[in-house]
């Protein structure tokens, strides 16, 4: 008995320390994008770094294959700031990973809409996809729905900074789902967009 209830502190206290953490990153994430720091960002590389880790990581362990194509030319320059980005892409990862079965996989596709415009970011798993109601809902603060063997492993806060994030630096984040030609739900997608660096 003892040990059980040991077990549900410890599972509290952890749940306790993911979500002061991210309160924290929350908090100082706002005091960053208020001095409006920016940098050329080579969105090519930060997304290879990150699918190269996740592919012989993270992934391994869930057995999901994690792929990243490239459907944009050269240069790949974007506006804004590597390290917040990164955390915009992990955050879609992990929760990617967190919902996709066993021998799925995650596909990271990079494009870029004509014209000088955006570079268009999606990430896609074979996951249970996202209920129609809640594509918006999930990007309030405090709000997670995951599966049972996830549960208390989020505090809710993560899709929110990310759109603070791409909101900041001129981009967008939204979900949506994969059906098929039957309206079956193939999978969750969430569409990044990412301002490209002004060309010199």
């Amino acid at each position: 008995q003892r040990e059980k209830l040991m077990a549900i502190v410890m599972d509290d206290i952890n749940r306790l320390n993911r979500l002061i953490s991210d309160i924290s990153d929350a908090s100082r994430l706002d005091a960053e994008l208020m001095r409006g720091e920016v940098k050329p960002v080579d969105l090519k590389a930060l997304l290879s770094d990150m699918v190269h880790h996740y592919a012989n990581s993270m992934a391994q362990k869930s057995n999901v294959a994690v792929e990243l194509r490239i459907g944009a030319n050269p240069p790949f320059m974007a506006h804004g700031h590597d390290g917040r980005y990164g955390q915009v892409f992990r955050n879609v990862i992990d929760n990617a990973l967190s919902f996709s079965p066993a021998g799925s996989r995650i596909v990271v596709e990079m494009t870029r809409e004509p014209r000088g415009g955006p570079f268009v970011v999606t990430i896609d798993d074979e996951g249970p996809g996202i209920p129609e109601d809640n594509l918006e809902s999930i990007f309030r603060r405090f709000y997670s729905e995951r599966p049972t063997e996830h549960f208390g492993q989020h505090s809710g806060l993560g899709l929110s900074i990310c759109r603070q994030i791409m909101e900041t630096y001129g981009g967008s984040i939204a979900a949506s789902n994969r059906k098929g030609p039957d309206g079956e739900v193939l999978g969750a997608r969430f569409t990044i967009r990412v301002p490209a660096a002004a060309a010199r």
